[in-house]
């Protein structure tokens, strides 16, 4: 499901949103560094996010296609009990 963009409801002129991104560009605000607990060591929290980011292709990969088809019919009807839920207190 798409997220939905929050508008702010204002319309800005082409020479404003120029201005806006000038300002952008030339503001010397340096950017934050990363903050890594001193405690860790940073080789193996490089490792980690490195496993972190692969683990749901992988996932996905080793699922069958009955697996995937069960773990979506349960998430279908969480969701609809939930709507029902809200409709029967809207009620």
């Amino acid at each position: 499901m798409k997220k939905k963009i929050a508008h702010t409801g204002k319309k800005r002129d082409v020479n404003q949103i120029a201005a806006a991104i000038l300002q952008a560009a030339t503001t010397d605000t340096p950017e934050e560094p990363e903050v890594i607990d001193p405690t860790k060591n940073s080789h193996a929290v490089a490792l980690g996010r490195l496993g972190g980011r692969k683990g749901g292709l992988a996932r996905a990969k080793k699922l069958t296609a009955k697996r995937r088809s069960e773990i979506a019919r349960k998430g279908a009807k969480a969701l609809w009990k939930k709507r029902q839920l809200k409709s029967v207190s809207n009620d």
